[in-house]
């Protein structure tokens, strides 16, 4: 993979790429993931419902033999510019180590599925 980041633009706000290129031999995409474990628990809080939605993105990279450094892009979105922080946080440790930091977006909306869900991620991951 490599970043794509143009010396003639701003540089990113973050940990995060402007674009990547890659020659895939095989792509992963998952859904959005929201912060729910395996009993159906759902964490309080922007930055834990993040960790777990990394957790889930990596449980679903690993089952396609993909992980963390295989990532494209990230898209989050949280319901509030309160849980910004949170979500930053939680994206920054993910991401902490990668030799290429992906694409992402940030995206605050009304809300998700269920009341308690504070934070929805989803990831584009390519095997090259």
């Amino acid at each position: 993979m490599k970043a794509l980041t143009p010396d003639s633009i701003a540089k990113p706000f973050a940990a995060y790429s402007h674009g990547i290129a890659t020659e895939a031999s095989r792509l992963v995409v998952t859904s959005g993931q929201l912060a729910v474990d395996a009993e159906g628990h759902v964490p309080e809080g922007a930055e834990a419902q993040a960790d777990l939605c990394f957790a889930n993105i990596d449980a679903i990279l690993a089952e396609a033999g993909l992980g963390r450094g295989d990532i494209l892009r990230l898209n989050a979105y949280v319901t509030d510019r309160a849980h910004m922080a949170g979500y930053m946080a939680a994206r920054d440790r993910f991401t902490a180590g990668l030799a290429v930091l992906p694409a992402s977006t940030l995206v605050i909306v009304s809300g998700f599925t269920r009341p308690e869900f504070v934070v929805e991620i989803e990831a584009i991951a390519a095997a090259t």
